[in-house]
């Protein structure tokens, strides 16, 4: 390694070039400002997209390589770490919006004031956000229209007020799809067409996506699925202010003498270390490697990591555990489901979304069906692995079977948390993230239950078997990192304030899913980039003149 001469200083380096992180790019560069973007991993083009399972699923091409990038996970502090692939994540340009199922609806109103309906819950950090959904509305409606989505204002009877509709419409129903409205429908439930992250007609030069169960975990070659590598990183590049750097390793925020940040030191593909200074700092690193990095960002002012003062950079850690029930069709009745035809989920459900307590929980999450999985990796339990069975097996199912999912609503635990393994390295030599994480008793409860009333709904769909698959622990099998470094009023409590402004650090923000003071039941990343854009605009209107006055 040598280290060569350091780039210009900019107005911004952001950290991440994923949801969260080309948002703030495109809003900060349109508005005049000079961003510099560094991404950890590589900038893909179209040639690189395919349906290639086995390249995709099975051998690393854009998920993390355990072998380089370990993590360590534990369930408690008597337990001895052990190094895991846990919540592989895609790092590379665009980030997890690459290979995400694009499933884009807004956070109910009742995700906002959790405190305030289920007051203090024993054995949990259950806090309100310090923002509402009226603050974030404008933004989410500016951020389905630039970014383009699809989907049927007003069909979900769940849905908060919203100021306009959506660019584009629904996806056609898949089999799968129509076989979930039945079954919900004779339930007596509703469902509705799932908001999506792509455009299903022609839409600012982009054409519809490709109809195939091939969408999840893939990069899109086409300019159907929306990405920030699509959309808001092209904008921004455009604006000739934004120069986005890939394979870019940052492994430290840098402070001044005054305690503000002044850059970030980080290492090229070559492995020659920089310095790029910069009037602020936005992190984006995603709710596992951004408190890693400010736990590593340590100093005499900051020794126990950047703006840790509180000791809650880490904390409150959740992780949306995907589980479901498989439904098993007998052939010699039922048409074929045909999974992989169709887009990958186009129909949903909120009708247990809300706190019921009869239940046995509180809390809910969003539902949704969707195929098995793809030829190669898929799979149910009990289906044979080798021989004539497994191949039977094939033929009667692959394209006879569904399955309904659900995204948990896990419970902020103080414990529940990310650090420093103090064993376990990387292939850089840095200290990597160790999960401490046990789920909350209401996570069990809400995921048995939900589970169980999916395979209710298949049955009603007519499958001749349900399966259901529970989870034991928390894995990460979802890519979704929330609440490590919280949003609030108290600086005693919380990691960022309501504009996701250090509490400590007043030119270090964190703008990915690190900043949710709690979980919710459905995808994050549109959230993430409201979110990203209106404290961008606080940015715009307010605190880059406190960065001039220094």
């Amino acid at each position: 390694m040598t280290t060569k001469r350091n780039p210009e200083p900019v107005d911004v380096v952001i950290v991440g070039a994923g949801a969260g992180g080309a948002t703030a790019a495109k809003v900060l560069t349109e508005a005049g400002l000079k961003v510099v973007g560094l991404e950890r991993g590589p900038w893909l083009k179209p040639e690189h997209a395919s349906g290639d399972e086995l390249k995709y699923l099975n051998r690393n091409f854009i998920w993390q390589d355990p072998k380089l990038k370990p993590r360590t996970y534990r369930q408690n502090d008597q337990e001895e770490a052990v190094i895991t692939n846990f919540s592989a994540t895609p790092q590379v340009v665009g980030g997890g919006t690459t290979h995400w199922g694009g499933m884009v609806p807004r956070m109910a109103e009742s995700d906002f004031k959790l405190r305030s309906l289920h007051g203090d819950v024993p054995g949990a950090s259950l806090v309100d956000w310090p923002i509402t959904y009226d603050e974030l509305e404008p933004y989410y409606t500016r951020v389905e229209w630039e970014f383009g989505t699809s989907g049927l204002a007003g069909a979900n009877k769940w849905e908060a007020w919203r100021s306009r509709g959506y660019p584009t419409k629904p996806s056609p129903l898949s089999q799968i799809g129509r076989t979930f409205a039945t079954a919900m429908a004779k339930m007596g439930h509703s469902t509705f067409p799932m908001p999506q992250g792509m455009v299903t007609e022609p839409y600012r030069g982009r054409e519809p996506f490709s109809e195939n169960g091939f969408w999840q975990q893939y990069p899109d070659p086409g300019t159907g699925k929306s990405s920030t590598l699509i959309s808001f990183i092209p904008d921004a590049i455009a604006t000739g202010r934004y120069d986005l750097r890939s394979d870019c390793y940052v492994s430290e925020i840098l402070v001044g003498s005054d305690g503000r940040a002044t850059g970030v030191r980080y290492q090229d593909e070559d492995g020659d270390e920089f310095v790029q200074y910069a009037e602020a700092v936005i992190v984006c690193g995603g709710g596992i490697e951004t408190p890693r990095l400010l736990l590593m960002s340590t100093s005499s002012l900051f020794p126990d990591g950047l703006g840790n003062g509180s000791g809650m950079v880490g904390k409150n850690a959740t992780f949306h555990q995907y589980s479901f029930s498989v439904g098993l069709f007998d052939k010699e009745i039922h048409d074929p489901l045909y999974g992989w035809a169709g887009h990958y989920m186009s129909l949903c459900s909120f009708d247990f979304y809300e706190t019921d307590e009869s239940r046995g929980h509180i809390l809910g999450s969003l539902i949704f069906p969707s195929m098995i999985g793809h030829p190669i990796n898929w799979s149910f339990p009990g289906r044979p692995s080798w021989g004539p069975a497994a191949k039977d097996a094939d033929r009667d199912f692959f394209n006879h079977s569904m399955k309904i999912g659900m995204l948990l609503h896990d419970m902020p635990v103080e414990s529940n948390r990310v650090d420093l393994d103090p064993n376990v390295k990387d292939a850089w030599g840095l200290p990597v993230a160790r999960i401490t994480h046990t789920p909350h008793a209401n996570d069990f409860a809400h995921e048995r239950w939900q589970v169980a009333k999916n395979g209710e709904i298949l049955e009603a769909a007519g499958a001749s078997k349900v399966i259901p698959v529970n989870m034991e622990r928390i894995t990460g099998n979802t890519s979704h990192e929330l609440g490590t470094a919280r949003m609030g009023d108290d600086p005693s409590t919380s990691v960022v304030d309501r504009w996701c402004r250090s509490h400590e650090v007043p030119n270090l923000y964190v703008f990915d899913a690190s900043f949710f003071p709690t979980a919710t039941g459905i995808n994050p990343a549109l959230t993430i980039m409201a979110n990203a854009w209106r404290c961008a605009d606080r940015i715009l209107q307010v605190d880059r003149h406190d960065w001039k006055k220094r």
